[in-house]
């Protein structure tokens, strides 16, 4: 098995390529071991030293290390860790893993507005980020304003509050002119 690194924008984060699907639908971020239960590969992950994140996308996962681990020491781990878990056949996600729901109590009248925003959100942002290795998962909308959490190589990284504020918002707001302000959520 030959599996691809690439950098992301975010020093913390490389982005690993198996060269097979991780996910079929959606994403998953574990921000550390105790949220890794719904995954098999996430836990084989946080076993190795220095993780601190581990996003998975559909073709690709993503590894976030900690601040005072260099990745000349954790990369070749990840990489063996890797082809170690595909070797064994284990399911990526147990069957039990849930959805996650919004942040936000959101008002009924605000249907088509919020279809429009997780619209835009799905075909224009989420492609992009993912293809940094990360994702901008919808966590609600609420007089106005669109509560989004960066996850993946998007958490943490340098450039993600100039990608919010910049892009996703001035993107937003143009489609969609209900919308006065995006916040990120953890």
């Amino acid at each position: 098995m030959f599996i691809e690194t690439e950098v992301t924008p975010n020093p913390d984060t490389l982005k690993f390529l198996p060269g097979r699907t991780i996910l079929e639908t959606g994403t998953a971020n574990f921000t550390g071991p105790d949220s890794a239960e719904a995954s098999p590969l996430a836990q084989a992950m946080f076993a190795l030293s220095g993780v601190g994140g581990v996003f998975l996308g559909h073709d690709f996962v993503t590894i976030t290390k900690s601040h005072d681990t260099q990745w000349d020491n954790l990369k070749p781990n990840v990489l063996a860790g890797l082809m170690q878990f595909f070797a064994s056949g284990s399911p990526v996600l147990n069957a039990s893993a849930g959805t996650e729901h919004s942040t936000v109590e959101e008002d009924e009248a605000d249907a088509d507005i919020i279809e429009q925003i997780k619209t835009l959100l799905d075909e224009k942002v989420r492609p992009a980020v993912a293809g940094d290795g990360g994702d901008i998962v919808y966590r609600g909308f609420k007089e106005g304003v669109v509560y989004l959490q960066m996850q993946g190589a998007c958490a943490g990284c340098p450039s993600s509050t100039i990608t919010l504020k910049h892009g996703i918002e001035n993107l937003l707001k143009y489609y969609v002119p209900e919308v006065v302000d995006v916040q990120a959520v953890e």
